[in-house]
């Protein structure tokens, strides 16, 4: 009889995917019998027309609004609590994400505490939500996060400046909308940065502990549209063809990590993320190349199948070439896309390491690294970013 441990489950919200998906939300939010919804967005998709045009199908659907946008890049623990108290307040039934990872997490984070009570920090790790959240709609306006289809919420702890991670099948969302059209308005640093996002999302995927056919499929699929499609649409952001490209392989990297989990890239950049309080997808950029370096020698053959995937050669490569090859063309990728620079560069300094390895190795995508490391060997690999 096959072990129990051969199991896996695999677990992704309803999905309507198309250009003006958005569109639907009025007509989609039926389903849920919600007459009164919390909006949570942000000032740049607000300026964008994005939050806007949402809320007028919803209202088209007698849908009353109650919009919450005050929150920053990387949503805080007191914004989620603000954001609860909004919640509440107007005594709203249902929550409605319309932006990036940031909105997104942050409706997470309300539902959490709306349904369960407490304080935000107090759902830190794994299967900790005892109660299902509000039904939440999300409709994602960047190409990379793949929170709108995750298991995953990031909140920023303002206690300790660092990054915690929820995991939790009480947070994957009821209904995406995802429309490749939202992304058109990112400018190109954007593009970028959650363009390598994903990137890094089908990477770990990949190569996670918790890996299975089914998550290898879109993670692969994921990896190769980023290679072929990123760098048109950081150049050219009114191309449909790239775009389409870039926010199905957001969608299929997110359904890859949701449910093999991430690794060491992520631990790590959820640790400098707090610190520096920096865009995401930039700190994963930056330490990608060096993680690879560090997990290649426990899965030389999944890299050489990823090294295919990007279109790279790798007849007759030893694994020392072949790694130093990927990584290689990973730094290329990010500085072609615009992601340049040291973390030094960005104010982190050698005494700032030990702090640094310590939250990332107690980081929940830290357990499915497939190379456990060392608190020394977390310092060496930010060391290499430096």
């Amino acid at each position: 009889m096959e072990s129990i441990a051969s199991l896996r489950k695999y677990l992704i919200p309803e999905i309507i995917y198309g250009f003006n998906a958005h569109e639907m939300a009025g007509q989609s939010i039926r389903q849920f019998a919600l007459d009164r919804v919390l909006v949570v967005s942000d000032a740049g998709v607000i300026a964008a027309g994005w939050t806007n045009k949402v809320m007028a199908c919803l209202a088209q659907a007698g849908v009353t609004t109650e919009l919450f946008a005050t929150l920053t890049p990387n949503p805080k623990d007191h914004e989620v609590m603000t954001g609860v108290e909004r919640y509440r307040a107007a005594a709203c039934s249902g929550i409605v994400a319309v932006g990036g990872g940031s909105p997104i997490d942050c409706a997470k984070g309300i539902g959490i505490v709306c349904s369960n009570g407490g304080h935000i920090l107090d759902y830190e790790g794994i299967d900790q939500i005892p109660h299902p959240i509000p039904p939440l709609i999300c409709i994602p306006t960047t190409a990379g996060t793949g929170a709108d289809i995750s298991q995953f919420a990031i909140i920023t702890s303002t206690i300790d400046n660092r990054k915690i991670a929820i995991v939790s099948k009480s947070v994957v969302p009821d209904l995406a909308l995802i429309d490749p059209h939202t992304t058109t308005t990112m400018d190109a640093t954007l593009t970028a940065c959650t363009g390598l996002d994903a990137l890094v999302h089908a990477i770990e995927a990949y190569v996670s502990t918790a890996h299975s056919p089914f998550t290898d499929l879109t993670a692969l699929n994921a990896i190769s549209l980023i290679a072929a499609n990123l760098q048109q649409a950081v150049i050219t952001p009114d191309d449909r063809d790239a775009r389409d490209a870039m926010m199905l392989a957001s969608t299929e990297a997110g359904m890859a990590f949701s449910n093999a989990s991430l690794g060491a890239v992520h631990a790590m950049a959820h640790s400098l993320g707090g610190l520096l309080d920096s865009p995401h997808g930039e700190c994963n950029a930056l330490l990608l190349e060096h993680v690879i370096r560090f997990n290649f020698p426990a899965a030389p053959e999944r890299f050489r199948t990823i090294a295919n995937a990007c279109g790279r050669p790798t007849a007759g490569l030893s694994d020392a070439e072949l790694c130093e090859g990927m990584a290689g063309w990973i730094k290329a990728l990010r500085i072609t896309a615009g992601v340049t620079g040291s973390l030094a560069q960005r104010g982190v300094t050698p005494a700032h390491l030990p702090l640094l390895a310590h939250h990332a190795l107690q980081d929940a995508c830290m357990v499915t690294n497939p190379r456990r490391p060392t608190i020394p060997e977390i310092e060496a690999i930010y060391a290499a970013a430096l």
